[in-house]
């Protein structure tokens, strides 16, 4: 017999080239009754579990209770406009979504962050990236599940996305080199981001961190 579905997730981004994938694995799941998503633009997929809603991140209405919280916001400061404008998505927006999902009863919160993040980088983007991570970590949840990706592979172009230089650029270096270049530093496919995010959420217990190299490959693996 399949299982009956009873989990209910929220996915903020879920328009992004991550985001995406979690939605489709999510929406995929016997196990999951009701997908909850935030975007500033409408979807570009339908489904029945889909409970869709165009939000301003910087005014989020109440939250509907869900089981678990996936965070997919993220932007570069080149699209953003500005440094400011880059940290009210990656920071302000995630950290606001995971603050009204907790309150309205949300314990599990999976984040996509990226390679290198840590408060007390050098680089602005890893700082804000590590910031977010620590701020999330404060929160009283019962799990905290961080993927830290390297670069991503994807197709951005079908998703009505800017096409993102150093993400290209590195592509073209992975597909040439991969077998020469270290597994924790190749590109990463954004469906294997999604898989191992959207398997190890569910049942994990406090603050886990999945490496790039831990990754590869997730969207292949049985579950």
């Amino acid at each position: 017999m399949s299982p009956k579905p009873s989990r209910t997730a929220l996915v903020a981004g879920a328009t992004g080239l991550v985001g995406r994938q979690i939605v489709a694995r999510l929406c995929a799941d016997q196990t999951v009754a009701v997908v909850h998503t935030l975007s500033r633009r409408a979807p570009l997929d339908a489904h029945p579990k889909l409970r869709p809603q165009l939000v301003d991140f910087a005014a989020l209405p109440a939250l509907p209770a869900v089981d678990e919280v996936y965070l997919a916001l993220g932007t570069t400061i080149k699209v953003a406009g500005s440094q400011a404008a880059f940290r009210a998505v990656d920071f302000d927006a995630n950290l606001a979504v995971a603050r009204a999902a907790l309150a309205a009863g949300a314990q599990r919160i999976g984040l996509v962050s990226a390679l290198g993040a840590d408060a007390r980088s050098t680089v602005f983007y890893s700082r804000v990236k590590g910031e977010l991570e620590d701020a999330l970590a404060a929160l009283p949840l019962q799990a905290l599940v961080i993927a830290r990706p390297s670069m991503l592979r994807g197709n951005r172009t079908a998703l009505g996305q800017p096409v993102r230089s150093g993400e290209a650029l590195w592509g073209r270096l992975d597909a040439a080199l991969r077998p020469l270049i270290p597994r924790g530093l190749r590109a990463v496919d954004a469906a294997d981001v999604a898989a191992a995010l959207a398997c190890t959420l569910p049942s994990a217990q406090g603050l886990q961190v999945l490496t790039s190299a831990a990754m590869q490959g997730a969207a292949m693996k049985p579950q």
